[in-house]
């Protein structure tokens, strides 16, 4: 108990060493901790105690490091490629999105305009426009929904007609 309570901390300073990460070295750590405990009546008393955990750590190091290597998400070339053109190719349609919605939003009464370009101004939340305005919360977010309504139709109509021609 001696021997296993003494070295604790230079365990986990070994273990720390190894893998950078203060979590995973805990983790690690208890792992180690718990084959220190089951395997200690292998241990050789009057042998060297921190180098028997810490051959018990370095495998439980290399375990984690096969776990994270293994939990890896690696996507294959072809797949980024894929997505690389398609995000090409839905450019010219964001494009004509973002026109229609510049066009639209000129078509809006100034107050739903005002509405809408402080509620998506950078850092701004719904909470922050009802105080600024003088509103209930509750009526503000019906406004900005209607007002979104309005501004999905208007494009879609927009694309449309410019589909058409």
């Amino acid at each position: 108990m001696q021997l296993f309570s003494r070295n604790q901390r230079r365990l986990y300073l070994h273990i720390l060493g190894q893998v950078g990460n203060p979590d995973d070295a805990e983790e690690i750590l208890q792992e180690t901790n718990v084959i220190i405990w089951s395997k200690f009546d292998r241990f050789e008393l009057g042998t060297n105690f921190i180098a028997w955990s810490f051959q018990i750590a370095n495998y439980e190091v290399l375990k984690l490091r096969d776990r994270k290597r293994a939990n890896r998400l690696v996507f294959s070339d072809e797949l980024i490629g894929t997505l690389a053109q398609e995000s090409e190719e839905s450019q010219d349609d964001l494009d004509l999105r973002r026109s229609a919605l510049q066009e639209c939003l000129q078509k809006l009464r100034p107050s739903d305009r005002e509405l809408i370009q402080q509620r998506y101004a950078p850092g701004s939340s719904g909470r922050d426009v009802a105080e600024t305005m003088g509103r209930p919360m509750n009526s503000v977010y019906q406004s900005i929904g209607r007002i979104r309504k309005s501004l999905f139709e208007c494009i879609n109509r927009r694309l449309s007609t410019e589909a058409v021609r």
